[in-house]
């Protein structure tokens, strides 16, 4: 209680006057929780400290990568030793090789991975190479889901535009998204329809296997499974967004716990440890139309840079080890539960959606199965609720329609802690 954030607000104000709305991602912004961010200084295991030396529970992790905490030793120890090697090289380094090899044993669905340096770039490269592949334009989407900003994805998309206010962004010209389709997530009916007229001109079909950008939200039962059945029979591709889930819900990613395949995966977050990174793979057939083999084009200077492959091996050794998904699951949980729990006990109209590490609390009253379920919470109630967690040490994510990401390395104390907080806070916010 009684924080003070005067350096915050004075260094929002300094970074005004050279980016654009002072921060280098919007939802960093906090517009949709309160008048300016809080700019961090440090981290160590589940907390960060602001430079005001405020020290929070963090449950944004840098939304999703942080999955074994904050300065991790083995993360930290395998940082510093790549770098005394040198930071980038423009060319071939063994950790390349052995973080690819690593990525194809967890995945059974991928031959082959390519590293990119962003979610962004392996979900727009992903779709060229469908593209490709399949001799077609047309995609099809899920309104509500964020696969980046590239310009034929930002269609009715999640994450900082829905938490703006802005599902599709201006600046796209109508060209480029006249072979987007978008359908209602977890409308399999809908999906149907939609390729018995066009399923022929439909190159691929992206989708979150765990949709996780406009909150948490499950696939119903069999829809994935019926995805895959209509795109196999149409011949598209299925491409599982997996930047979120990926290495964060299980070895192997959502699809692993589904037992459904996709024709591409694309990955990012936790492989790179923290440092930018990204990567997409799939079947050998489909992967070798990249160039230097193929003659899809797609490059980037500082793709597989050996700070990230170095970090990410060191982090996706950790979480190969036994009872890792099961303590994070476990952990989550208790932590869903207690929210449901005192939200209950202080009137708040609250549903909690979580998977595995990933959790939303949405301000409504229904279940939240889809976009149009997601949009009926309260976010002004969700901004009252932020502000006063925070006051009281917690830091959750600046947006309603956000997944709060556990780590390893927070404890049962942490959760404590959180759940004594979230008691005051949600009768704050009704």
């Amino acid at each position: 209680m009684n924080r003070k954030f005067v350096k915050s607000q004075e260094q929002y104000q300094e970074a005004l006057k050279y980016i654009p709305g002072g921060v280098n991602s919007p939802v960093r912004a906090f517009k949709a929780v309160g008048d300016y961010p809080i700019f961090i200084e440090s981290g160590e295991g589940s907390k960060i400290i602001d430079i005001d030396g405020n020290k929070y529970i963090d449950y944004v992790c840098s939304w999703g990568p942080l999955i074994l905490g904050h300065r991790h030793p083995a993360v930290m120890a395998a940082v510093a030793e790549s770098l005394a090697r040198g930071t980038t090289f423009g060319a071939p380094t063994e950790l390349e090789i052995a973080l690819a090899r690593l990525i194809t044993s967890a995945f059974p669905v991928m031959d082959m991975v390519r590293m990119v340096n962003s979610g962004t770039e392996a979900t727009m490269s992903a779709l060229r190479l469908a593209r490709a592949y399949t001799g077609r334009n047309k995609i099809l989407k899920f309104t509500g889901c964020y696969h980046g900003h590239a310009d034929s994805l930002l269609v009715k998309a999640g994450s900082g535009l829905l938490t703006l206010g802005t599902p599709s962004g201006p600046g796209v010209p109508p060209s480029l998204v006249i072979h987007t389709i978008t359908a209602s997530y977890n409308d399999l009916v809908e999906v149907e329809a939609i390729f018995s007229k066009e399923g022929e001109e439909i190159a691929a079909v992206i989708m979150e296997p765990v949709a996780g950008n406009m909150g948490i939200v499950e696939p119903l039962p069999g829809f994935c499974e019926g995805l895959r059945q209509i795109t196999k029979e149409y011949g598209a591709l299925l491409i599982f967004d997996e930047v979120i889930t990926g290495f964060r819900l299980a070895w192997g990613g959502a699809g692993t716990l589904m037992g459904v395949e996709p024709d591409l995966t694309c990955l990012g977050k936790i492989i790179g440890g923290g440092l930018p990174v990204g990567a997409y793979g799939g079947k050998q057939e489909i992967m070798e139309l990249l160039a230097p083999t193929g003659p899809v084009y797609q490059a980037g200077t500082l793709s597989g840079n050996p700070l990230a492959m170095s970090a990410g091996l060191a982090v996706l050794h950790e979480l190969s080890k036994p009872g890792v998904y099961e303590s994070l699951a476990k952990k989550t949980e208790a932590l869903a539960v207690g929210l449901k729990n005192a939200a209950l006990s202080a009137g708040a109209k609250v549903t909690v959606n979580q998977c595995g590490s990933l959790l939303t609390c949405f301000f409504t009253g229904g279940p939240v199965h889809d976009y149009q379920s997601a949009t009926t919470a309260n976010t002004e109630k969700y901004k009252r609720f932020f502000q006063k967690m925070l006051e009281r040490g917690v830091y959750l994510p600046p947006s309603q329609f956000e997944a709060l990401f556990l780590s390893l390395a927070h404890s049962d104390n942490d959760i404590d802690t959180t759940l004594k907080a979230a008691a005051a806070a949600f009768k704050a916010a009704i």
